[in-house]
């Protein structure tokens, strides 16, 4: 009897370490879309107390993974606020350093790629920062300066990724990069799947309307534990002064009603993200956040932690 007590107080302990010190951890960075929030020029409400008293969890959409047993944190966008967001990554991965142990970027837009110059010379100037790329964006940086300096002086160093190939970064985690319909001006775009040893998740920042992927976005939900997805508009009600074509990114109401097929288990992975300045979801407490969360769906909150 004594020796069963002894065993149910064991598996009892090891349940409540692995619930306290989860192996793998994902933290929200940033959910704004490039250009920030307020947003360069915007005369609109919704700018203009912003720019008298700025909201510091108004940063543009990033990702950290923090493997805690092997003491690694990885970077999934290197954003113009990349400065203040590896500090948080620092604090919450508990690292002696800021630099990652490696960059994932989705592709050549300003609020994706930019954070990269400050680690040159001129700010950190970091020594050999693995960064994970796709062949375009690989050759767009080592062509085109500032980002060429970079790789010239070894601050960054380019590790060139393939669609579908898995790259293992530990033995907690791995990541497979995928192509998507975007502007893809300067180089490819991609999401990531990031897998963790209990949880999948897929991050698709950015991407044209949801027909535009030879993929079904309802089926790759259901391969995954949680999907953060792109919401850059609510509605084309937000987009007065351009022409709605140059901007094909799929309406959070658009992909409500596409996944309302989902059950409600399905629906409550999605996690919606990169929000222009004029979306309402980067208001918790807006009508519009309350139908999303009505439909049973989520949307991203800055330093939201996920167990992986």
């Amino acid at each position: 009897m004594k020796v069963f007590f002894n065993i149910i107080l064991f598996f009892a302990f090891v349940t409540c370490q692995s619930q306290t010190n989860p192996k793998v951890s994902l933290v929200v960075l940033g959910t704004v879309q490039d250009g920030g929030s307020p947003h360069i020029g915007c005369r609109r409400d919704c700018c203009i107390e912003l720019f008298k008293n700025p909201d510091p969890t108004r940063k543009v959409v990033s990702l950290g993974v923090i493997d805690h047993e092997n003491d690694k944190t990885f970077l999934f966008e290197a954003t113009p606020n990349i400065t203040s967001q590896l500090k948080l990554l620092k604090e919450i991965g508990q690292k002696e350093t800021e630099i990652p142990d490696g960059i994932f970027l989705t592709h050549a837009h300003i609020g994706h790629y930019t954070g990269l110059m400050y680690l040159g010379r001129e700010a950190l100037g970091s020594n050999s920062t693995p960064v994970y790329v796709m062949p375009k964006m690989k050759g767009f940086l080592e062509t085109n300066g500032p980002w060429s300096q970079l790789v010239l002086l070894k601050n960054i160093n380019l590790h060139q990724i393939k669609n579908e190939n898995e790259i293992a970064l530990t033995n907690n985690l791995s990541v497979v990069p995928f192509t998507v319909p975007h502007r893809d001006e300067f180089s490819e775009t991609v999401g990531y799947k990031i897998i963790g040893p209990n949880k999948v998740v897929l991050f698709i920042p950015d991407i044209d309307k949801w027909s535009k992927w030879e993929k079904s976005i309802l089926e790759e939900i259901k391969k995954v534990d949680l999907a953060f997805l792109d919401a850059s508009f609510f509605d084309g009600k937000e987009i007065k002064n351009r022409d709605i074509s140059e901007i094909p990114h799929p309406f959070v109401i658009e992909s409500m009603a596409l996944f309302k097929s989902l059950s409600n288990s399905e629906k409550k992975k999605v996690h919606f993200i990169h929000f222009n300045h004029t979306n309402p979801l980067l208001n918790p407490k807006s009508k519009e956040a309350n139908q999303v969360l009505q439909n049973g769906f989520n949307f991203s909150n800055f330093k939201d932690v996920i167990r992986l």
